[in-house]
């Protein structure tokens, strides 16, 4: 079970990519986009039927997948001795994230543009927040165990930076009214972020067991003295 979980990142960064360019391609087939127009966002690609019932569909189970394995990257991270604090914040711009993702699959921009937008912000700006704050906690904490090969982390850095600055310069050239290139920029983070999420496989290959500790409820009636106080069960 827990070799099949060490591939769930990988899956889903294969799953979003692959099925956000088959909603490009029939978009350009159904002439739904035209480029000789310019560059199409990816919203406009999954603006109407049939193309956007497969962008929701993509987006939906991408997001359920995300939010599963900044989960598992959670008790991860507490079992590792990470702080309370942090390994929840952690979670919660991950799972804020695939909210976005799904938000932005269900609300098409011709339909619901406020609502949309507001998914697209929680799944680009929230999202590369996660990736940083994963970032930055193996850099300042040497204790961490670092899956993998060496050049992991630079790696991570690397796409963590284009990612950003192409989030900027999506949003500037978008404001200068170039939108085929803002447009690019936008294509180029999406598929960024899913090879972020992707690269999780590498600290899943060490995933091979999980602790659950049943304790006692305050104020419950008291247990036999022979009886355990707490129970830890191998899964």
């Amino acid at each position: 079970m827990w070799g099949y979980l060490s591939l769930l990142p990988a899956f889903l960064a294969f799953w979003a990519i692959a099925g956000i360019w088959t909603v490009f391609s029939i978009a350009v087939a159904n002439k739904a986009v035209n480029l000789t127009e310019g560059f199409p966002y990816i919203s406009q690609c999954g603006n109407r039927p049939p193309q956007s019932c497969i962008f929701s569909q993509v987006l939906n189970l991408g997001a359920a997948l995300a939010a599963w394995i900044c989960i598992l990257r959670y008790h991860q991270l507490r079992d590792w001795g990470v702080a309370k604090w942090l390994s929840q914040l952690i979670l919660w711009t991950g799972l804020l994230c695939a909210l976005g993702t799904s938000v932005v699959g269900n609300f098409q921009e011709k339909n619901q543009r406020i609502v949309h937008l507001t998914g697209a912000f929680f799944a680009f700006f929230v999202g590369i927040v996660h990736f940083w704050l994963q970032l930055l906690l193996s850099c300042r904490m040497k204790n961490l165990p670092q899956p993998g090969d060496p050049w992991i982390r630079p790696l991570r850095l690397v796409l963590c930076s284009i990612c950003t600055v192409l989030m900027v310069a999506m949003v500037v050239l978008h404001a200068c009214s170039l939108r085929s290139i803002s447009a690019a920029c936008e294509w180029a983070v999406a598929m960024t972020l899913f090879i972020l999420f992707g690269l999780f496989a590498v600290d899943f290959s060490s995933l091979h067991s999980c602790t659950r500790c049943l304790q006692q409820v305050p104020g419950s009636l008291s247990l036999p003295p022979a009886s355990p106080i707490s129970l830890h069960v191998q899964l």
